[in-house]
């Protein structure tokens, strides 16, 4: 197939890329490069470089380049910022995903596939969690990626432009080309490693009273190349509608600083804080649907590989891209 990627210079987005590439499709990477980075981009794809609120840019990429199928990443990521600039998020993530809705039906693209969150769940009540499990976001990024969940629901309806959402937990790992890179850093591996390479003097830990085993937090990593291999069985597939994407299993804060202790073997040091407002607990996904419908079988579910892909990547690129 011809896909284009929308955010594929991102850290998902470059690493789905690249595997879709070495799986044998032609690619067109599309992304504004505001938070992704131009070192990023597979050399095997063609750039855009557009930002989605240009409506007739993104039409024109689209025109020019007719592209089958759509995998939408192109997106802003940060909760704590989404809590203090709301209009910033529904903008970027719900009325600038409409150009490039509007553009796909225009071009009469077979489907689109979208990179939502579990951040859908809010504070969920049943853990692992089921798609099934009513949808109420506790923040503003959660809130717009479940609109625009609800927008692909009406565009299949009415436009019959097919749709399937992969309600991610937590992405991490790298492949050997592509790994992870934001400025600034906001999620817990990445950070840890930072005190691993002498970057940061400690890691926080948000909290120690939870009822859990250890006090901290339980979540569910994924690793990226096992997302890429979800996306490509949901462009290809039959399927609509929204899936989990996690690997069942839970890690604590302690756990995973451990872990990067371990494939680093270097010295992690650790501050207690005060609990965030709106962490929950425990998250887990329930990912039974994937498996059944998409047929995925994720290859990564090993926190220890997952680490020692990321730290691999960060030893070959010190200070991650260019920049």
């Amino acid at each position: 197939m011809k896909i284009l990627v929308a955010g594929g210079a991102g850290f998902i987005g470059s690493c789905c890329t690249e595997y879709l590439l070495d799986h044998g499709h032609e690619v067109v990477v599309l992304d504004a490069l505001i938070k992704g980075h131009r070192d990023a981009v597979d050399p095997r794809a063609a750039f855009v470089q557009a930002h989605l609120e240009d409506a007739n840019a993104i039409a024109a990429a689209l025109a020019a380049h007719r592209p089958e199928g759509i995998i939408h990443f192109a997106a802003f990521i940060e909760v704590g910022e989404s809590m203090v600039d709301p209009g910033k998020y529904f903008r970027n993530n719900v009325s600038c995903g409409l150009n490039l809705l509007e553009a796909a039906v225009r071009c009469q693209v077979r489907k689109i596939v979208f990179s939502s969150t579990a951040a859908v769940y809010g504070m969920p009540q049943t853990v692992p969690i089921p798609e099934g499990e009513p949808t109420r976001p506790v923040s503003v990024y959660g809130e717009s990626k479940l609109m625009f969940e609800r927008i692909l629901g009406w565009y299949r309806e009415v436009h019959g432009l097919p749709s399937v959402a992969l309600r991610y937990f937590n992405a991490a790992g790298a492949t050997a080309r592509y790994g992870e890179d934001h400025d600034p850093e906001s999620h817990l591996i990445p950070i840890v490693m930072e005190v691993a390479e002498g970057r940061r003097p400690q890691v926080k830990i948000f909290g120690t009273d939870y009822p859990t085993p250890d006090g901290t937090c339980i979540r569910d990593y994924v690793h990226v190349l096992d997302l890429a291999q979800a996306h490509l069985q949901a462009l290809t597939s039959d399927a609509v509608g929204s899936f989990n994407l996690g690997s069942g299993t839970g890690h604590s804060v302690r756990a995973v600083i451990d872990a990067v202790r371990t494939v680093t073997g270097k010295p992690i040091a650790v501050v207690e804080a005060e609990r965030r407002p709106g962490d929950p607990p425990r998250l887990i996904s329930d990912s039974g649907a994937a498996r059944r419908v998409l047929g995925w079988k994720p290859a990564y579910d090993d926190l220890h590989r997952l680490v020692e892909s990321a730290w691999a990547w960060r030893l070959k690129h010190p200070g991650g891209y260019a920049r």
